[in-house]
């Protein structure tokens, strides 16, 4: 008979303890960090859902480099909880981009700028919460531009 202690029970008792850990670990990811990070700011009913769209239109023969209007209106002002929603619709057969010039992000609606191309007869929408000035281009199209003002109802 050998007088050499078997560790098997320690073993095992520490595979357990891993996984509970790790266990543990991933509940508090999930219920304490990742709301808080993920969480969107307090905004009011009117600025979610305003009584108005605010409609862009990508016009046919924007592609072109000496057509000068391409997206029509190309300045245009809107207010939160008017028109603050904005759709832009591609009317022409060549795919357009809506890229900002500068990195802009809505802290409630996320990062402004098509996630890729528009396509024609396709859309691309964009709630604005808070008052901002934006310009912005089509990336294959740089000289197609346009400025959006979003500012706060003026009563």
């Amino acid at each position: 008979m050998s007088n050499t202690p078997t560790s098997s029970h320690a073993y095992g008792i520490g595979i357990i303890a891993v996984i509970v850990g790790v266990a543990m670990g991933i509940g508090y990811y999930q219920m304490y960090y990742l709301p808080e990070e993920s969480a969107k700011p307090s905004v009011s009913h009117e600025i979610l859902e305003p009584v108005d769209v605010t409609k862009i239109d990508i016009i046919p023969g924007s592609a072109l480099p000496d057509q000068k209007d391409n997206f029509v209106p190309k300045l245009v002002n809107i207010q939160l909880g008017i028109d603050n929603k904005v759709i832009w619709h591609n009317s022409d057969d060549t795919p357009h981009t809506v890229t900002p010039d500068h990195n802009v992000a809505d802290s409630y609606s996320g990062q402004f700028g098509s996630p890729g191309v528009i396509k024609a007869g396709e859309t691309y929408e964009f709630l604005f919460t808070e008052d901002t000035e934006i310009e912005y281009h089509c990336q294959p199209h740089p000289w197609m531009k346009g400025k959006l003002i979003v500012t706060k109802q003026r009563f």
